[in-house]
């Protein structure tokens, strides 16, 4: 019975080690790059997450705007010096790829 028991817990060790070892690899090997990019121009949108450009909220709209999926900024409530500072953030500063984006004004 006790030898059934250490068996056992011995098999479960050895299968947590390869599954935690497993996990390991993944975080390393397997990581997905999250461009910056998108929290920063998140963060210059006004925040009203209205949708009235379209997108799920403002950072819906930022994630889009970094991917190149829209060309101009349609956020109403957003201030046209806002506006401007997000086209310059994005133009000035090249994502993961190292390329730059630039949007119509």
């Amino acid at each position: 019975m006790l030898n059934t028991i250490l068996i056992a817990v011995v098999m479960m060790l050895i299968l947590g080690g390869i599954l935690g070892l497993g996990l390991g690899f993944a975080d390393r090997f397997l990581k997905v790059e999250a461009d910056e990019r998108v929290e920063k121009v998140t963060e210059l949108l006004p925040g009203y997450n209205c949708g009235g450009c379209g997108y799920p909220g403002c950072s819906g709209m930022a994630e889009a705007l970094v991917s190149g999926e829209m060309d101009s900024i349609l956020c109403k409530p957003c201030k046209q010096d806002k506006k401007q500072e997000i086209i310059d953030y994005l133009k000035n500063t090249p994502g993961p790829d190292g390329n730059t984006i630039n949007l119509k004004g």
